[in-house]
């Protein structure tokens, strides 16, 4: 297989639309262009883009397909991630991709339009200075899973119309069993059981409702 995102995004996802082939087909090119002015992602991991970085977001999509109309907060996005690729799978739900460096949040805002995302909006914040509340928030491993609990768990509205409780989706990989210790109720889903390749054999994406 070849290492463009779409491919891998087909091989799991083989019901996606044309326009979401394209959007997919476009992200290699896009931050390896993006890359070369600002490191967004480690330069030698560039090359693993498509899985390292587009299909271990979609990870998030195989543990919950977002009902239409959701709302969501990635936190610490950096160039995009996991919020791009999810935005993509997911048209019809709200994605806000939020980062301390505002540098990554001129890469996400370019991205986004290039490949035409109507649904992403990038804002150079912090989470605490936020004030509205969402149906997820979603991240990648940006700190301790406890510490991020702590932080972003009051901006989660109760409720929810979606097959999993309203709460953080929290992409982690290693050992991290002395990060658990929160109020939430958690359920920890093994990414190698939705993907076959190495790079998944210790990742995880845990579900904290709240």
């Amino acid at each position: 297989m070849s290492n463009q995102p779409v491919d891998y995004v087909l091989k799991y996802f083989p019901d996606i639309t044309e326009k979401q082939i394209n959007q997919f087909a476009r992200l290699q090119d896009l931050y390896a262009d993006w890359n070369s002015k600002i490191n967004v992602i480690s330069r030698k991991d560039i090359e693993n883009l498509a899985i390292n970085h587009v299909l271990h977001s979609l990870a998030i999509a195989k543990v919950l397909p977002f009902t239409d109309g959701a709302q969501l907060l990635d936190v610490g996005t950096g160039g995009g991630f996991p919020g791009i690729p999810l935005a993509i799978m997911f048209p019809n739900c709200k994605f806000h991709l939020i980062d301390r460096i505002g540098k990554k949040i001129t890469v996400v805002k370019a991205v986004a339009e290039s490949v035409g995302l109507q649904n992403v909006t990038a804002e150079h914040i912090s989470v605490e200075e936020l004030k509205t509340k969402y149906d997820f928030v979603i991240s990648r491993a940006v700190t301790r899973f406890d510490a991020f609990y702590r932080l972003t768990h009051s901006k989660i509205r109760q409720g929810g119309a979606n097959t999993l409780a309203n709460g953080i989706l929290y992409l982690k990989g290693g050992d991290f069993e002395n990060e658990l210790n929160v109020t939430g109720n958690l359920h920890i889903y093994n990414i190698s059981d939705y993907f076959e390749e190495e790079f998944f054999e210790t990742k995880k994406v845990i579900h904290a409702a709240v």
